[in-house]
């Protein structure tokens, strides 16, 4: 560890940040996260739909913009300060990966988390925004456990598991893939600490923070899943399976009644080992979830081997 630089701490154990002197330290952005834990990170693209998402208890709204075509890159800065004028919980946005100016308008412009996210045009193919650099905590996205701990590495301080982003309903790759990461917790939790080397090579990750899994018994930050999360069920699988909250994609706004499903899940997510209020949260919504269901195509494809991410 370089004599200058910061030592911070989380959970009873240490993380290098040498940038923490010029920037917000890490453990300061991984305690403005701890208080998502539990909650529903909702996507918008108006300042309605960011109204609906708080009145019915999302704990942050994801900004987006409404559907284009072409390049898809970071949302219009005055419809963030639009939506942060008329909500009073948390606001974050995406940059694309590698666009770190992008991040640093997003920074500017005030959005509480920036999300660096793979579901936007790729700006830079070889290189992720250096996170230290910046005063607001960040969100990357992981499909296995080596990739969540390189994206804790450069700064991130909440992990999102992802499935299918393409709005289709479909949660089997993100069940899929949040297994996994926890399957390779355990198996790191119960290895001798010489193996430890030998595992981090393998998965492609820092030793460091490795090892402060290894110790934690989890990823070192706050962990949510996203994609295909559209029922009360959904959510409380995911948060029975291990994570601390669920990202939902603006496609719950897409029925009768967003409000009403949107405080489902919200539900789902806060009670998510009682069976009884998961029973009464997923009551009455078949009309909400209409046009959610697979198609055909798709339940063929799954069943010829998986779905594609």
């Amino acid at each position: 560890m370089a004599d200058d630089g910061a030592v911070t701490v989380y959970g009873g154990s240490a993380i290098t940040d040498a940038t923490a002197a010029k920037k917000n330290p890490f453990s300061i952005k991984v305690g403005m996260v701890q208080m998502l834990r539990g909650g529903a990170i909702v996507e918008v693209s108006s300042m309605d739909q960011a109204k609906i998402a708080e009145s019915a208890g999302a704990c942050c709204v994801l900004v987006s913009e409404p559907n284009t075509s072409g390049i898809s890159r970071m949302p219009d800065p005055s419809l963030i300060k639009e939506i942060k004028g008329s909500i009073a919980i948390p606001i974050v946005a995406r940059a694309r990966v590698g666009h770190f100016v992008e991040a640093q308008i997003l920074e500017a412009v005030g959005v509480d988390y920036i999300d660096e996210s793979e579901v936007l045009a790729i700006a830079d193919e070889d290189h992720f925004i250096n996170k230290h650099n910046f005063r607001a905590p960040f969100v990357c996205g992981c499909r296995d456990l080596g990739e969540a701990l390189r994206r804790v590495r450069e700064g991130a301080a909440l992990i999102r598991t992802q499935g299918d982003l393409r709005g289709s309903g479909n949660i089997v790759e993100t069940v899929g893939n949040v297994r996994k990461v926890m399957g390779d917790i355990r198996i790191l939790n119960n290895m001798d600490d010489d193996e430890v080397f030998t595992f981090s090579k393998k998965i492609q990750a820092p030793y460091d923070i490795v090892a402060q899994a290894k110790q934690m018994g989890r990823l070192p930050v706050v962990h949510f899943a996203a994609g295909g999360i559209v029922t009360p069920a959904d959510a409380a699988l995911m948060m029975q399976l291990g994570c601390d909250g669920v990202f939902l994609g603006s496609d719950v706004f897409n029925c009768p009644d967003p409000y009403k499903r949107v405080r489902a899940i919200v539900q789902a997510v806060r009670n998510y080992n009682d069976p009884v209020i998961l029973a009464e949260a997923s009551s009455a919504l078949e009309d909400t979830l209409a046009g959610l269901n697979l198609s055909e195509n798709r339940v063929e494809r799954f069943g010829g081997g998986g779905g594609s991410y």
